[in-house]
């Protein structure tokens, strides 16, 4: 049986809710979306200090086979460490937009300190549309992933990954380029590469059926 964990980026769980539940009645799968600990008010444990505890926190709460992953930005990077934690019960992973690896040339560009235009044009397509809810929440994300956003050993890691992965890439992308996420599909064993025309950092916000479509067809999610 297929369920679905949602892991999302410094925008906070509101910008996994709405395509949650697109995903749910489409599918008629158990679709979980939590918050990070720190985000949203919530605490952070003092045990928690970095991406891979928080993934291994996620992988140790699984309670049950069949679990696709899928991860936006900082969710992206998290869905990746899960997958290297190898747990039996992920039966794969989608990494959208994600950060965490390290590619020259192709910084993950800074988001602190940014007025809300030039953040929406970083991550929209369609700047005209962001909503408020997308800013993100930088002392909580930082606390996490460290001032550069990336781990240097994460990319040569993840040719450790032995479960399917499907990459998906908004075209618009000014937060983590296209090059970037191709070089994130490359360094995955077997890992399928899509780029999504008409969106930027958050396509589950900005093109969420086009985001349905690609995940449910090209992954072991499908209905």
């Amino acid at each position: 049986m297929i369920s679905y964990l949602l892991l999302h980026g410094g925008g906070g769980v509101a910008t996994m809710t709405g395509f949650a539940a697109r995903l749910a009645e489409h599918t008629g799968a158990r679709v979980d979306t939590p918050t990070h600990p720190g985000f949203g008010g919530t605490p952070r444990p003092a045990a928690l200090t970095s991406t891979r505890d928080l993934a291994a926190h996620y992988a140790g709460a699984l309670d049950e086979p069949g679990v696709v992953v899928i991860g936006n930005s900082f969710g992206g990077w998290l869905a990746a460490e899960i997958a290297l934690m190898h747990s039996p019960l992920v039966s794969g992973v989608v990494i959208v937009d994600g950060i965490g690896i390290e590619v020259d040339g192709h910084p993950v560009a800074s988001v602190g300190g940014l007025a809300p235009a030039e953040l929406a044009a970083l991550s929209w397509h369609d700047p005209a549309q962001a909503p408020p809810a997308t800013r993100p929440d930088v002392r909580a994300l930082l606390a996490y992933t460290g001032p550069t956003m990336s781990d240097p050993t994460l990319r040569e890691r993840l040719a450790g990954v032995d479960v399917p992965v499907h990459v998906v890439w908004g075209a618009s992308d000014g937060i983590v380029d296209l090059a970037y996420g191709q070089a994130y599909a490359d360094a995955i064993p077997g890992a399928t590469f899509t780029v999504l025309p008409r969106t930027g950092h958050l396509p589950q916000l900005e093109a969420p059926a086009e985001l349905l479509s690609s995940v449910l067809g090209r992954t072991m999610g499908s209905a």
